[in-house]
């Protein structure tokens, strides 16, 4: 094939892969600064099968050169059985290397997790459907999107409303903005949790559910991430729309989050090691500030 042609089918194949959300480009890497908030983000990803194990080796291999010592995991942190041998082959095994070197995992919880998996330790829940906890300038605060009830929004909004730090990051397992054909956005759980998170200024959401990777547009100046897909994936599932950023639906993937300063930087990385995704978020002052 002369060169010329070659390259007109190479721009082909890449403007179909960009239009059918399939190829996202590599646009910024993680700056690792020595005094950043560095975690990990999953969803998802409790079958014990090798793709989660795989996507727990990339995590290994990211960690030894960006030292994250924490993971937010997303829901369906565990599937099927759930006993303590369940425990050790879909999480402790995985993740063994990480928990090793003492990376803290801090779990919110799916539809197919057991509520008594809140006592679980390695889940770091202390008991609690949902809790929050601070790292340096962020404020992460983890709900159970399964039951949404009148007493934890009241909680929600006072922690919300209390919070001091720069940013503020929340996660649970339905998300309030999807594309992916499976589930897509959780309708009724936005009309009582967007409202707060747009009031006390919320900048970043993290969920899981569909079993995807998609970064959708600000939606009231919140950004919002779905990544499903640590474990669980279903090819193909996506439908972008004019709200997607970018999306990723042809394999596992995990998330590298830092933030630093008024800066978040992320990296969405798929199970063979492919940056599918990357980029940063500013944090726009708010008033009084």
């Amino acid at each position: 094939m002369p060169p010329s042609k070659r390259k007109i089918v190479t721009l082909v194949l890449l403007l179909t892969a960009v239009a059918r959300g399939r190829f996202i480009a590599q646009s910024t890497a993680l700056p690792n600064r020595p005094d950043s908030v560095k975690f990990a983000a999953i969803g998802d990803n409790g079958t014990g099968d090798q793709p989660q194990y795989d996507i727990a080796q990339q995590m290994t291999s990211a960690h030894s050169r960006f030292r994250f010592d924490l993971v937010i995991m997303l829901g369906d942190n565990m599937y099927g059985g759930q006993k303590p041998s369940d425990f050790v082959k879909k999480f402790e095994q995985p993740y063994a290397a990480l928990l090793a070197a003492n990376v803290k995992f801090q779990a919110a919880l799916g539809n197919h997790d057991r509520p008594e998996n809140v006592s679980y330790g390695g889940f770091n829940m202390n008991g609690q459907r949902y809790y929050t906890f601070v790292r340096k300038n962020v404020r992460f605060v983890a709900l159970d999107s399964t039951l949404m009830d009148r007493k934890q929004l009241e909680w929600l909004e006072t922690t919300l409303k209390d919070a001091r730090e720069d940013w503020k990051i929340c996660y649970f397992h339905h998300p309030l903005y999807s594309n992916a054909n499976r589930h897509g956005s959780s309708f009724d759980l936005r009309l009582v949790l967007e409202p707060l998170l747009v009031k006390y200024g919320v900048n970043v959401v993290f969920s899981g559910h569909d079993h995807v990777y998609e970064r959708i547009k600000p939606q009231k100046g919140i950004y919002y991430f779905v990544s499903g897909a640590a474990g669980q994936l279903r090819n193909g599932n996506m439908r972008p729309t004019a709200d997607t950023a970018a999306s990723f639906d042809q394999d596992q993937s995990f998330m590298l989050i830092e933030v630093t300063g008024t800066e978040m930087f992320f990296q969405a990385i798929s199970r063979t090691g492919r940056t599918v995704d990357s980029s940063v978020i500013q944090r726009h002052t708010r008033a009084g500030e």
